[in-house]
């Protein structure tokens, strides 16, 4: 049974940026279009008419933007669903499907692997209604991307208006083995009119026990429905997404997270404060005393490598510069896509927006991982500005491009939806290409024609030695644990964001998600500038690759949590979903690796020109 309700037509109502409300007359057709088929147990979306459902004899797809062929949508908008506005419909006949072995076997499986159906009216999507088995008196709606919300039960008759509004599409499948009499008809409108015992124009379809339809002991599927109008007078038109978006109690839990994270940024603000403030001070008071030059002390501490700090990395100074580049790239790219999310321009009514944002806005911002670089590798010193360029224009992109190609030759074999179209496949390397690999060399230009950043001290020509460290000074104990805090800073959100990801729910709280990416962007920075002042403090000026890595490692607890998460809350049973899910959180967690990494380097490298600008060198 089809259940559409509608909202008599008012003045003033707010719309989401990019979707404006349609009005409907009485006895105006209404399309119903289909779109893929999930799972959450194999990850693997197929189109809707890889099953045998009824469908046209001519089957028209829908235009579809680059967000949505990226996660396998495939609409068609044409199907043997009839609905017409405030009209019931009920026991009307879709087609007739002769099942055979290989015809069984595909719906078994797909019951099997809980596929779901997504359809669309009015650019809602469907939503199920099902109910708690613990508490029965609760009514839930189980959406078509797999998430559940909390709602009432109610209804109501239709009241006169010209002209009226959807606020709501649900769907409550019956399972019916049809009785007629007679033999099947050939022609279409008698089709049409087909009487069945089990169901009637005045009686719509139940489920009864004793004509539950079994695929193993029936060789044909007689696919009916129902459709009825009600009318919701408590559902605004601009609040119609709620269901889907809002409701959720959920919410506590945010702010919560958010609490959290917030003390941990206080936390390590108080040690920034009192450690290094305070010691600083004192240590710069001591080293910018005046004193007579047989008084003079020796030098100690930090102060003893400035010679040194800013010594160019040895190790890799070319992939340090692309690396931190493509940082920033990822980081302006991620604050400018939670700008549009905030303003509403990437609401799920706008299927496909937040996708196609993040490669768009990935490549038209391009040139900030070019400039970014080219500084950075002219602060080394480089003089090889080409390669430089090259390897940060391929760098990032590279990686995952290389990924995607092992990922969609997978699902292609495999016949689903996620295989990109070949015409869409060329359109993404002429992004690259034509528009990406340009924009970072025009940037590359502007950083190498600014002057080269100036140092506050010199750098000797001979490097000093660095002395025996602590053990607890070692690198790898110093940068696996400088990760735990940023990675804590972010966790609770990292759930919601998985479960968006991978349960095929909505993810719409972008305001949780702006202030825990500022949390995360003050964490990385305040624990990388703790780090690096006990490093050279220990007369250890060898920070650059330090303080990226530092930061830089919260990505190594995303991809143990994402192991952890694989385990406890999903249950993917195919070996390509395997693939999908190990390739995208690889994808993932290089991202948010080069995004804190940029972070805490520029936080170290502002900390280390402070401090030593802040002190007298002979």
């Amino acid at each position: 049974m089809l259940v559409v309700a509608v909202l008599p037509l008012t003045k003033g109502i707010f719309y989401l940026p990019g979707v404006a409300p349609r009005s409907y007359e009485k006895g105006e057709s209404v399309r119903l279009f289909v779109n893929k088929l999930t799972s959450t147990k194999t990850q693997i979306p197929y189109d809707y008419y890889s099953l045998p459902f009824c469908h046209p004899s001519k089957i028209q797809g829908e235009s579809e933007n680059l967000g949505e062929v990226l996660v396998g949508d495939r609409i068609e908008k044409n199907t043997l669903y009839e609905l017409n506005f405030k009209v019931q419909a009920p026991c009307q006949t879709a087609c007739r499907v002769l099942l055979d072995k290989q015809k069984k076997d595909k719906f078994i499986k797909a019951i099997d692997q809980e596929y779901r159906a997504h359809w669309i009216v009015d650019n809602l999507p469907v939503a199920v209604k099902a109910h708690n088995d613990l508490r029965p008196d609760d009514a839930f709606f189980i959406l078509s991307r797999g998430a559940k919300r909390r709602t009432d039960g109610g209804g109501g008759g239709i009241r006169r208006s010209l002209t009226s509004r959807i606020v709501g599409f649900l769907v409550e499948p019956y399972s019916v083995r049809h009785k007629y009499e007679g033999t099947w008809p050939t022609a279409e409108a008698e089709v049409k009119n087909m009487k069945y015992s089990t169901c009637s124009t005045a009686a719509p379809v139940t489920n009864r026990q004793d004509s539950l339809m079994t695929l193993e002991d029936n060789d044909e599927v007689i696919f009916t429905y129902d459709v009825e109008w009600i009318e919701d007078k408590a559902t605004p038109w601009a609040h119609r997404w709620d269901l889907y978006l809002k409701g959720n109690p959920d919410d506590k839990i945010h702010w919560f997270s958010i609490t959290n994270s917030t003390m941990i940024v206080f936390f390590l603000a108080g040690m920034v404060a009192m450690i290094l403030v305070r010691a600083l001070h004192r240590d710069i008071s001591r080293y910018n005393e005046s004193t007579a030059a047989e008084d003079a002390k020796e030098e100690y501490g930090w102060k003893l490598v400035h010679a040194d700090v800013f010594r160019p990395p040895q190790t890799m100074p070319t992939v340090f510069a692309a690396m931190v580049g493509s940082g920033v790239h990822l980081l302006v790219m991620t604050f400018v896509t939670l700008v549009f999310a905030l303003l509403g321009f990437l609401s799920p009514a706008n299927r496909g927006s937040l996708v196609t944002a993040f490669v768009l806005l990935f490549v038209f911002l391009s040139s900030f991982a070019g400039y970014a670089s080219s500084r950075i590798y002219k602060m080394f010193r480089g003089t090889d500005f080409k390669r430089n360029t090259l390897v940060t224009a391929f760098l990032f992109p590279g990686v995952v491009f290389s990924i995607f190609l092992a990922l969609n030759a997978a699902v292609a074999a495999r016949g689903s939806t996620l295989a990109l179209p070949v015409g869409y496949f060329f359109l993404l390397i002429f992004l690259w290409f034509g528009i990406s690999v340009p924009l970072v060399f025009v940037g590359s230009y502007f950083g190498y024609k600014k002057p080269a950043i100036e140092h506050p001290v010199r750098t000797n020509i001979i490097a000093r030695g660095v002395p025996p460290q602590p053990w607890y000074m070692h690198p790898a104990l110093v940068i696996i644990f400088s990760g735990i805090l940023p990675f804590g800073a972010v966790s609770v959100e990292l759930f919601f964001i998985m479960t968006a990801l991978w349960l095929h729910q909505f993810y719409y709280i972008f305001g949780f998600l702006f202030l825990a990416v500022l949390i995360l962007v003050a964490t990385c920075a305040e624990m990388t500038i703790v780090m690096t002042y006990f490093q050279i403090c220990n007369e250890d000026y060898r920070w650059w690759w330090r303080s990226f890595l530092c930061s830089g490692s919260c990505a190594l607890y995303i991809f143990l949590y994402s192991i952890w998460y694989l385990a406890k809350e999903l249950q993917i049973d195919e070996k390509v979903g395997m693939m999908l899910y190990f390739g995208h959180m690889t994808v993932f967690t290089f991202t948010f690796f080069l995004l804190t990494g940029a972070i805490g380097f520029y936080a170290a490298f502002w900390f280390n020109h402070r401090i030593y600008s802040s002190i007298k060198v002979d």
